[in-house]
């Protein structure tokens, strides 16, 4: 069984910065598709980034220029997402996915709170 743990999240200032880390545990070999997720209160829950095992990374166009996500390592099931210049519309829940053999595996999520 494979468990996801996300940290990282917190409260920031507008402008701020926040990473969150999301690490796959448990039975998993090879390296997996990735990303990081968020809802918002009342929304559905949209997709942010996420990156393939050859280093690939797609980035929702809402905080492109902002947001990045990179991988700890080539042969590592960490991902890192590094958010600057924090937005009050950035306030969600970040759920990291690893996609293996078609399923979904979601970790808990973590709170990020932009506020002054």
């Amino acid at each position: 069984q494979v468990q996801l743990t996300e940290s990282g999240g917190g409260v920031a200032q507008p402008g701020g910065s926040l990473r969150l880390t999301c690490t796959a545990s448990g039975r998993i070999s090879g390296i997996w598709p990735m990303g990081w997720y968020r809802q918002a209160p009342g929304k559905q829950r949209e997709l942010v980034a996420t990156i393939i095992p050859n280093g690939t990374t797609n980035i929702a166009d809402s905080v492109k220029g902002r947001f990045t996500i990179s991988r700890a390592g080539a042969a590592k099931n960490t991902v890192y997402l590094q958010m600057n210049d924090l937005k009050p519309e950035d306030t969600a829940v970040y759920y990291c996915k690893l996609v293996r053999f078609g399923t979904d595996q979601w970790g808990q999520g973590t709170q990020v709170t932009v506020s002054s």
